[in-house]
């Protein structure tokens, strides 16, 4: 009877999808070590997304449009059902797909913070250098970005299914290759913020800078710093560490371990969440609706902010925003 089931139970296994033979980031989660952590993960997740869609909601409801807290909002909930499918992975660690599942939200959920954080830097650029900031060139390089970015994750998203219903050495290869490739355009997208921000500050600017949002143009270049250089932590180990001959499931190396799955994945974008969230880029990086060229920003700077206090009902928040405003007045950066 045993020898039956075994022989079910291999017969089971050589049909697609097939289990991974190669050692991932993380291994296969357990019961008694991976639950426990990604639960906590869920938590601060569910807690982030609470954070980024209430100031989406109150702001909004001023007349304050800021659709990256939305989109923060749609990270943290991507992010919620990573950790859901690597619990029930946990659970059930012989079920393939959902083991396909979890592996393709892990890569896919982070390009939300990518493309949030060229957004940003766009902005800074154009407080910085008004009149290049807004050449046409520019905006059409963010496009082509976004593009890049959504090319990128559809080729990643086939070639990790399509690596696990293969057997094929040729198909696997060509599969790896295109991993790696989707790998190291993550890693050149959550860079490409850091040149942006440096450059805007140190290349000479020829007319005067233009203010958006609250607080100083520094301020918000180094919270987008921040933010930009852990993401690019965590892109550049996954690249890097990708490009490593791939070890059996049965020895993994240190750097595919859960230690370093959870601190280059899951810590270092939960830091980026909370350090938005309380660095309230909803204020600082507001710019009126509409805007189109050089002075766009600047013109509702004030006033949105002063429409902001009128309407604020959090007296902490006011005075906080207060303050900001009037740092804004006296100094221009």
């Amino acid at each position: 009877m045993d020898s039956f089931q075994s022989g079910e139970q291999s017969e089971r296994l050589q049909h697609a999808p097939y289990p991974p033979t190669t050692s991932l980031l993380g291994g296969i989660p357990t019961v008694g070590v991976d639950i426990p952590i990604t639960a906590v993960f869920l938590f601060l997740y569910v807690l982030g997304a609470i954070a980024h869609m209430y100031r989406f909601r109150t702001n909004r409801a001023r007349g304050h449009n800021f659709l990256i807290s939305g989109f923060t909002f749609g990270f943290c909930m991507a992010r919620i059902v990573t950790c859901i499918v690597r619990i029930a992975w946990a659970t059930r660690p012989r079920n393939v797909s959902i083991g396909i599942a979890a592996v393709i939200f892990v890569q896919a959920g982070v390009v939300l913070l990518f493309a949030i954080n060229l957004t940003l830097a766009q902005r800074i650029y154009r407080g910085w250098h008004p009149n290049s900031g807004w050449h046409p060139l520019g905006q059409w390089m963010i496009y082509a970005a976004y593009v890049w970015i959504v090319t990128s994750l559809t080729i990643l998203i086939i070639a990790t299914t399509q690596s696990f219903y293969t057997k094929n050495g040729n198909t696997k290869r060509i599969d790896r290759d295109l991993q790696l490739y989707g790998q190291t355009v993550w890693a050149v997208i959550s860079f490409i913020p850091i040149p942006v921000v440096l450059a805007a500050y140190l290349w000479p600017r020829k007319t005067k800078t233009e203010k958006f949002g609250t607080g100083r143009l520094r301020h918000k270049s180094g919270i987008l710093l921040i933010g930009a250089a852990l993401l690019c932590l965590g892109a550049s180990f996954r690249a890097g560490t990708s490009y490593k001959t791939p070890r059996p499931n049965t020895t993994p190396a240190w750097y595919q371990s859960r230690a370093c799955f959870y601190v280059f994945i899951f810590t270092v974008e939960i830091i980026v969440v909370a350090l938005y969230a309380v660095g309230r880029i909803d204020l600082r990086f507001h710019v009126p609706d509409g805007s189109k060229g050089p002075g766009d920003y600047s013109k509702g700077s004030l006033q949105s902010s002063a429409e902001y206090s009128k309407n604020h009902a959090d007296s902490e928040d006011l005075s906080t925003h207060n303050g900001e405003v009037k740092s804004d007045v006296k100094e221009e950066v």
